[in-house]
């Protein structure tokens, strides 16, 4: 039987390292925000049902991400009518990932608000990556255009590291060597019972 794996942590915890050391190791991951770019990128299958509730955010390229944020940042209820839009298309294709692996005896389910949407009830487990608040700010501060206002408001939308961490049943640590972060993931493995490489 396939355990789910939920792959969870806040903006700048390295979550996108770690999902990729699982798939190094052989484990099929979901990554529900590559999901979400590809149906919102050019030719994304919801660029019709976003273009008519918010006119003028859709393009070539897909979604204007710029305006589509500032149309939806201050308003509850438009946010909600994206989710609307967005989630249940996610949940299809998640389960088509699920189904293609049905054999596969771990899968990751990589979501950056898996606590925060209630997506940890499909989990079987729930591994949350973490890092130090100052490590964490130093990475997020690091990336092109990041502000500081804007570091603050992405906190805002997330549930608390420290939250997180009690809640979750793994907890994998970044502000370490990568050799060190590439020993849990695959201590984690290997506590699941699953030989590593697949």
């Amino acid at each position: 039987m396939t355990h789910i794996l939920g792959l969870t942590g806040s903006i700048g915890m390295g979550k996108s390292t770690v999902a990729q050391m699982f798939r190094d190791l052989g484990v099929p991951v979901f990554d529900a925000d590559a999901t979400v770019h590809a149906l919102q990128g050019p030719d994304g299958a919801l660029l019709p049902a976003i273009e008519a509730a918010f006119p003028g955010t859709t393009g070539p390229t897909g979604i204007d991400r710029p305006t589509l944020r500032e149309r939806i940042f201050a308003d509850p209820d438009a946010r909600r009518r994206l989710e609307a839009i967005v989630h249940p298309a996610v949940a299809a294709e998640r389960q088509r990932f699920l189904d293609a692996h049905r054999e596969a005896p771990l899968v990751v389910l990589d979501v950056p608000l898996l606590f925060e949407t209630g997506g940890d009830s499909r989990c079987d487990s729930v591994a949350v990556v973490s890092a130090a608040p100052e490590v964490q700010r130093a990475r997020v501060l690091a990336r092109p255009g990041m502000t500081e206002s804007a570091f603050a408001a992405i906190l805002a939308t997330q549930m608390p590291d420290a939250e997180k961490r009690a809640r979750a049943q793994h907890l994998i640590y970044t502000d370490t060597t990568l050799a060190a972060k590439r020993a849990q993931v695959a201590a984690l493995v290997a506590c699941m019972g699953l030989r590593e490489g697949g």
